[in-house]
């Protein structure tokens, strides 16, 4: 009962009619100066050491991937927010047809008003951040609730709120499903979701029910092409690198691979090769492995396990990996051949460190398998022959894609990212995500005289027949 009552009270004082006109009338520089101390807060090592030690707890991720993944993707777009957006904030002037004589036409670009962000538990810290800077940008309060899953990042990231910000600007509402069904009842004026389809779904029917807008960062099979003309060993590397950072759970990591079958045996040699660089280079053990982090919880852990022992059962071979340490919730990087259709890791997102690989004889027997699969949210294509690479982009459907590199669509904020149809709805990144929590109203301007007054009735023939003219009836 008091989580219910909290969620009311914050969220009556954040839609306080007197709140949001405040906030949306805020100058940028105002914006700025309330991202900046999300910046300053960030650069603090003590921070920074608080943040990494409640990541380590909840994924196990070393200190290293906390700042690549974690906190330097919110410092540019920090910066990319700083840089522009006094350009962004102005009124966008746009022309006007000759029927509108005496008349300028613009977009205003202002708040959308109150913004609920579900974060999720694979990149908590980052993932909430990221929405969190643009929704104030815009001009928004915000109302965040984060995983539950990512319990330490969670507490870290009502401390800090509480820290920078006064409620009726910016609020954490921590708690399970029942925080999320309630919160998901009342009407918002802009939802932003990360998580998975399924869950995305039920989001989205709540969103309807308030006509309130939306934006999902779903996820997805995302599939990556080795065609034969790429360097096979330093493709087999980026593919390792990617599907083993965070323990596979990236919604943009490659989550199967298409391999040219002259060049498999290749493949998998320094896919395996690469593994063994990466995470075992004095032979301690995979599991020992100060680089390599956990799955993040028991339930995902049986989960994972669940779709490769599904996998085994109906004749996938494990050609690297496959240890597991439940108490630890320790998963290998497992690399599977021999892969079906009809085994669920080819029918679900796997989320997890395992990579099937499946052959293919022309780059149509690719499209043809592709096509009968939901959008992917990424979708990489490793290949140095132009036409070959054309010919994936033209004939594949996908929120972005990387060539000849992976995990790098999210990364340039200049880039629109999300997904498509199954993969997500809407776009973010840079502008994208300012314009996404932003109502743009078109606002048309008279000046002088009334020329609408020739249409007025009763109609003239002689008028109409010069306005279709103009008009090119």
């Amino acid at each position: 009962m008091q989580i219910l009552e909290k969620i009311k009270t914050t969220f009556e004082l954040q839609s306080a009619h007197e709140n949001i006109l405040k906030l949306r009338n805020s100058s940028y520089k105002e914006r700025i100066t309330k991202i900046k101390s999300i910046l300053n807060y960030v650069l603090d090592e003590s921070n920074h050491q608080i943040i990494a030690g409640a990541l380590y707890k909840d994924l196990r991720k070393p200190n290293e991937e906390v700042i690549t993944t974690e906190i330097t993707p919110i410092i540019l777009n920090i910066k990319e927010v700083v840089r522009n957006l006094k350009q962004w904030v102005k009124d966008e002037h746009v022309p006007s047809p000759a029927t509108m004589l005496g008349m300028s036409s613009y977009i205003k670009y202002e708040s959308k008003g109150n913004i609920l962000i579900i974060s999720p538990w694979n990149y908590p810290f980052q993932l909430t951040i990221y929405p969190l800077i643009y929704a104030i940008a815009s001009g928004n309060a915000v109302i965040i609730k984060p995983s539950e899953i990512a319990t330490e990042t969670s507490k870290l990231i009502c401390n800090m709120m509480q820290e920078l910000f006064s409620e009726n600007e910016v609020a954490v509402i921590e708690g399970g499903q029942e925080a999320s069904t309630e919160l998901l009842k009342l009407p918002f004026n802009h939802i932003h979701f990360t998580g998975s389809p399924r869950v995305g779904k039920i989001v989205m029917e709540a969103a309807a029910k308030n006509l309130s807008g939306i934006t999902l960062e779903l996820g997805g099979k995302s599939p990556v092409i080795v065609d034969g003309t790429t360097n096979i060993k330093t493709t087999a590397q980026k593919v390792a690198w990617a599907k083993a950072m965070n323990c596979g759970q990236t919604c943009i990591a490659p989550d199967f691979a298409l391999v040219q079958k002259e060049h498999l045996t290749a493949f998998y040699s320094e896919f395996i090769s690469a593994l063994e660089k990466f995470y075992n280079p004095e032979n301690q053990g995979i599991e020992n492995a100060a680089e390599y982090g956990r799955i993040v919880n028991e339930r995902n852990f049986e989960r994972v396990k669940a779709l490769l022992d599904d996998a085994i059962e109906k004749g996938a071979k494990v050609l690297f990996g496959g240890n597991l340490n439940k108490e630890q919730r320790f998963m290998e990087p497992t690399l599977l051949s021999n892969i079906t259709m009809d085994m669920k890791l080819m029918q679900e997102e796997i989320f997890g460190p395992i990579l099937p690989v499946i052959t293919f004889d022309k780059n149509s027997d690719v499209i043809d398998l592709l096509q009968k699969m939901p959008s992917p949210l990424a979708l990489y294509i490793m290949s140095k022959k132009q036409k070959t690479i054309d010919y994936f982009l033209d004939n594949t459907v996908a929120g972005g894609t990387c060539i000849n590199e992976l995990m790098l669509t999210a990364v340039n904020p200049s880039l629109p990212f999300g997904g498509v149809n199954n993969s997500g709805l809407g776009k973010t990144g840079g502008k994208h995500s300012f314009m996404d929590f932003s109502n743009q109203r078109g606002v048309v301007k008279h000046h002088m005289g009334n020329s609408l007054k020739l249409v007025y009735p009763p109609f003239n023939k002689k008028i109409f027949k010069y306005f279709k003219k103009i008009v090119r009836l």
